[in-house]
């Protein structure tokens, strides 16, 4: 019964994360225009935790997932505003690719999607919210399909880190071009990657400092509650406690 709903929420997984979700964004942009980021925000919100909830054998167990996921959402959060006096320079992503990798990859984008949406009231929300929900979530999902490979080495998170830096400044410059006249320049978007090269040099060292910083007391403390209470049984946990066994 497991491996059977396994099965099923694996692909929807991914079609929500890499498909629905960046066309719901997509059309928020083209149909909605000034007010389309709170249709895309709460649309993202929504779409990100359907995973979660697709799988039944456990339900037990969902209550404490949600409990621990919006502990995560609000520490996310919370660190980034500690750390409002450095622009480009905060733990979010570096947080979210350690839930990825120890709590999978569903969770990895919950938190990373929710941390946008969430910091961003004090922040402030705009059209450019959808897409920090989307470029956090995405990061927290690819660690955790990484993550048989990032828990070998801090030095390999680390890594997936820059990575990460990379990947953020990359997807923000996709709303940077967009939300110029609502269509989508490569010219105009090479240039904005040029143009905010210094920023994604400062994400960049921001996430490696982090994951250097918080991998390993972080990563500790939510294994300690994923073995202890039985949340977030993925596929590479099981893999790995056999193995243990």
């Amino acid at each position: 019964m497991k491996e059977k709903a396994r099965k099923i929420k694996n692909p929807v997984t991914f079609f929500l994360f890499i498909v629905a979700i960046p066309a719901v964004i997509v059309c928020g942009v083209v149909f909605f225009r000034e007010k389309h980021y709170a249709f895309s925000s709460a649309a993202v919100a929504i779409l990100s935790c359907i995973p979660l909830f697709y799988t039944f054998e456990r339900k037990e167990s969902k209550a404490g997932e949600l409990i621990v996921l919006a502990v995560l959402v609000a520490i996310s959060a919370l660190g980034r505003f500690l750390f409002a006096w450095l622009p480009s320079f905060k733990p979010v992503a570096a947080i979210v690719v350690i839930v990825g990798i120890c709590l999978g990859k569903e969770a990895g984008f919950v938190v990373g999607a929710l941390s946008a949406v969430v910091s961003n009231f004090f922040f402030g929300q705009g059209p450019w919210t959808p897409f920090q929900m989307f470029a956090w979530g995405f990061i927290g999902f690819l660690a955790g399909l990484l993550s048989g490979v990032l828990k070998k080495n801090r030095i390999f998170a680390a890594l997936f880190g820059a990575v990460a830096g990379v990947l953020y400044s990359v997807l923000m410059d996709v709303w940077t071009v967009v939300w110029a006249d609502g269509t989508f320049n490569l010219n105009r978007y090479f240039l904005a990657l040029s143009t905010s090269l210094p920023v994604m040099i400062q994400y960049v060292v921001s996430n490696v400092i982090f994951l250097l910083l918080l991998s390993k007391p972080l990563s500790d403390v939510l294994e300690r509650i994923r073995k202890k209470y039985g949340l977030f049984v993925t596929e590479e946990a099981e893999t790995e406690e056999e193995g243990e066994a």
